[in-house]
Order: C-alpha cells, then sequence, then structure tokens
C-alpha cells in the first residue's frame, strides 16, 4: 500500500490477492458488496464449465468507485464459478493508471476496473470499467 496524498487515503499498487482485496478501506467495501452480489446462477453454471480454459487479468483502483462495487462482484462469479485462482493476476493501480512495480503499459488501461480474459496468452477480451449487460453475460459473451 501507498498513501495517496490527493485523496488522503491508503491505496493498494501493484500485484495484489484476495488478502489484499480484504484488507483496508477496500476491504470493506469489498466484503460488502461480494456478500450481497446475488449472481445469475444459470449463467455461473454455464461459465463454470469452460472458464478453467482461460488466463484472467484484473486492473483495478482501491480509490476507484466502479473497481469497489465491480471486482467484488467479479470474485464472486470467478469463485461461484470454480475458477482456479492461479489463473488470476490481480494489478492495483494508482489514479494515473500506472503501476509502481508492475510494467503494465502494454496492457492500454484507460479506465479501471478493467477485466481482460486471456487464451493460451492472447486477449480475448475484456469487460472494461462496467458490464455492457452484466458481469455474467459479458464474460459468457467472450468466453463461449
Amino acid at each position: 500500500m501507498v498513501h495517496d496524498t490527493t485523496i488522503n487515503q491508503e491505496v493498494l499498487i501493484d500485484y495484489c490477492d484476495r488478502t489484499g482485496l480484504e484488507s483496508g478501506e477496500f476491504g470493506e467495501y469489498y466484503a460488502l458488496e461480494y456478500e450481497d452480489y446475488i449472481v445469475n446462477d444459470s449463467l455461473v453454471k454455464l461459465i463454470s464449465n469452460k472458464i478453467n480454459k482461460f488466463d484472467i487479468t484484473i486492473v483495478f483502483g482501491s480509490w476507484c468507485s466502479d473497481s469497489e462495487q465491480q471486482v467484488p462482484h467479479f470474485y464472486k462469479i470467478l469463485d461461484q464459478a470454480g475458477f482456479d485462482d492461479s489463473q488470476l493476476k490481480i494489478i492495483a493501480v494508482n489514479r494515473q493508471k500506472k503501476a509502481d512495480e508492475v510494467h503494465i503499459e502494454d496492457l492500454q488501461i484507460e479506465l479501471v476496473p478493467t477485466f481482460i480474459i486471456y487464451q493460451n496468452d492472447n486477449e480475448i477480451g475484456r469487460i472494461v470499467e462496467t458490464p455492457n449487460e452484466t458481469l455474467e453475460e459479458d464474460l459468457w459473451q467472450i468466453i463461449k
């Protein structure tokens, strides 16, 4: 974590894991949003049959209200679909969409959160900031 003097708040930076997501101020939002989110069971069942064929990178800002909402929802979908966490990278960025020690320039992040789906090291789709439909529907459209 680093202290962001502009918003006078501790923010996550660089690689992160579930423990980081569940800690500090972001963790308060994470717990509430994760608990309250009701997944679409029928879509999660479809997703669960395919999801472990993919790698996912989440780029988010712990200072960002969209990240506070969407990241816990996405994580709950992954959990209920039985996604293997070893295939997940989580990268926290500052308000300039940069990390300190993780080079993310190639990811071309403009808005956060950004959920990037890869198959065989090739990006096949992304969900940027908020879903077009729902996270489940957008994810299914990418992986089906």
